[in-house]
């Protein structure tokens, strides 16, 4: 798959004052924009033998993240499979029309991070994400073979 930014598929003000529209988006619509998060974690989680990172993308002076994504060596893990983490980088910042800001290495859990960063739990969305991000991250073939 090629990789896409986050960006293009942003949520519309319908799609984020009703969580049933967003939830209904296709597979990479829904984990690029609104649970890149969920995506990131369920990552980590679905392969506990590697070392997976997390990592977010800030935009400009932006106080949250502008995407969230899974990280092995160099490689990344999005709603556009996996890829080249510098491909990753690329493809937002030309998207955005700037550089992304520093790349910061997520420490907290889940449920901080989303506290800290006004992101929803999967609890909080229309039906929990959790098991649809599986399936999702199962499609992809990891990197290490």
């Amino acid at each position: 798959m090629v990789v896409t930014a986050s960006g293009v598929f942003r949520r519309t003000a319908v799609e984020r004052a009703d969580q049933r529209v967003s939830w209904e988006r296709g597979d990479q619509a829904f984990f690029s924009s609104g649970a890149c998060h969920v995506l990131a974690w369920t990552c980590r989680d679905f392969y506990p033998e590697q070392e997976i990172a997390l990592a977010a993308l800030y935009l400009g002076d932006f106080e949250h993240p502008l995407h969230v994504y899974a990280r092995w060596g160099t490689w990344a893990f999005d709603a556009s499979g996996w890829n080249p983490e510098a491909e990753l980088l690329k493809v937002n910042s030309d998207f955005e029309g700037r550089p992304v800001r520093e790349v910061e290495t997520i420490t907290s859990d889940l449920r901080e991070f989303c506290e800290k960063h006004v992101h929803r739990q999967p609890h909080q969305y229309w039906a929990d994400p959790t098991e649809r991000a599986r399936a999702y991250v199962g499609r992809y073939d990891p990197p290490w073979g």
